[in-house]
């Protein structure tokens, strides 16, 4: 399975200088499999560390920083002698030992030669009690559920990733009904290694939709095993609210729909323990649409949507049939299902912030305003192939943007103002805004 995040490792790799690397992201994205996949086909030794439920790691980073003393303590458990130069070590769940990951900063400090890369379900890591995190002594990379480039690639259809890659949209849009065809079974399988995994191979729905039912039990198992426990259940009243919210036309998360009467202050502890444990993304509004966009953020208007968009269908137990044949029922949903999987294309990529626009009075709203550090770019998502844009030109008739973006079903073209991208091909948004510049 190809997963981006590789030349990200292989970059860090190359580094002189290299700190410690921590991986953060949700159970079940693939950390374990990417850390020992690249140790394989990168170094001549990997020396693997599991941290959960392990007593004599808990017990060796009690005692001191030492680090010669750790590395003599990692090779007599490991069995395998630690060579600076050639060898990776992993430590995986390493949110269960919090002092190994306070020990990252001595690593780097007293003993950079070592190459040391971690992981951690980053609910443990963010809030595990007694955890002093090494800032800026150490690297982060984010790992999310596959793109929808990375799920082609697992499908065997690298060639037709390799043509949006390149820009080539005159001959895919010879393809299109290959690309909606993939893009609809995205919507239902996502992109959690496994459930892609297991999909590929079999191409079986329901098996998907069986391994994804049990991603979902874990989590919540994983709200009473973390969490106090007058948290739990808030945190399971608006997990479960968020299909809810992101039916609505205004998508504006709203507190009295996950209980009557709700207000932020209830919930607040709940959102920061989804947020921080990967499952939810938070996406502010912003008021006017200068950069930097974090500086005109409104933190009181904000969406919530999931880690995966097979995981939200998989909560609402859409069909596959009402997918894949379409089904007027289906209508309102769609446009839920469409803006997830925009978003979680953009969370793939780091030199993307994300935020979203509307006016004083709320009448229009432009589904999602990114920030690439050069320009922002006002997007408008749409779930079929409707080319009306009317909260877009309305922003464009205000703001005068250089670029603006609709995505949706239809063919990419690019007129005097507007870039139509296909949904299809949301991920190479950064390429062709470079192109157009």
């Amino acid at each position: 399975m190809y997963r981006n995040a590789m030349n990200h490792l292989l970059n860090w790799k190359k580094k002189k200088n290299k700190k410690p690397l921590v991986i953060r992201g949700a159970r079940q994205v693939g950390k374990t499999w990417l850390m020992k996949t690249f140790g394989d086909a990168e170094y001549e030794n990997t020396v693997y560390i599991n941290f959960d439920n392990n007593q004599q790691m808990k017990a060796l980073f009690e005692m001191d920083m030492n680090t010669d003393r750790l590395i003599t303590g990692l090779e007599l458990y490991s069995g395998h002698k630690i060579n600076a130069d050639n060898t990776l070590l992993i430590f995986d769940e390493v949110q269960e030992v919090p002092k190994a990951l306070t020990a990252l900063k001595y690593f780097n400090e007293n003993a950079p030669e070592y190459q040391i890369i971690c992981a951690g379900y980053l609910l443990g890591v963010a809030m595990h009690k007694g955890t002093s995190f090494p800032v800026g002594k150490v690297e982060i990379m984010d790992l999310y559920p596959l793109s929808f480039t990375e799920f082609m690639r697992a499908m065997g259809k690298e060639q037709f990733v390799e043509l949006i890659e390149q820009g080539n949209f005159g001959l895919a849009t010879t393809f299109r009904l290959e690309y909606i065809t993939m893009l609809k079974h995205y919507y239902y399988v996502g992109g959690m290694p496994e459930v892609v995994s297991n999909f590929a191979e079999n191409m079986d729905f329901n098996e998907a939709r069986a391994i994804q039912e049990r991603i979902l039990i874990a989590y919540e198992q994983d709200f009473s095993k973390h969490a106090p426990n007058e948290v739990i259940p808030k945190i399971r009243m608006l997990w479960n609210s968020i299909p809810l919210q992101l039916t609505k036309e205004n998508k504006k998360f709203v507190y009295g729909l996950i209980k009557e009467g709700s207000r932020a202050k209830d919930y607040e502890m709940a959102m920061l323990w989804l947020i921080d444990c990967g499952l939810v993304h938070r996406i502010n509004r912003v008021t006017v649409p200068n950069l930097p966009l974090k500086a005109y953020e409104d933190l009181k208007a904000f969406k919530l949507f999931i880690l995966d968009v097979g995981l939200l269908s998989c909560m609402v137990r859409l069909n596959q049939s009402v997918l894949l044949d379409g089904n007027l029922l289906f209508k309102e949903f769609k446009g839920a299902l469409t803006e997830q999987f925009v978003l979680q294309q953009f969370m793939t990529s780091n030199k993307i912030e994300t935020y979203y626009w509307t006016n004083d009075r709320g009448s229009a709203e432009v589904d999602f305003i990114v920030d690439t550090g050069e320009l922002i770019i006002p997007i408008e998502v749409k779930a079929e192939a409707n080319l009306k844009a009317k909260s877009l030109k309305s922003y464009y008739e205000k703001f005068s943007p250089s670029i603006s973006i609709r995505t949706a079903m239809s063919d990419y073209k690019s007129e005097d103002w507007l870039l139509n991208l296909p949904l299809w091909a949301i991920e190479v948004l950064e390429s062709e805004v470079d192109r157009l510049k």
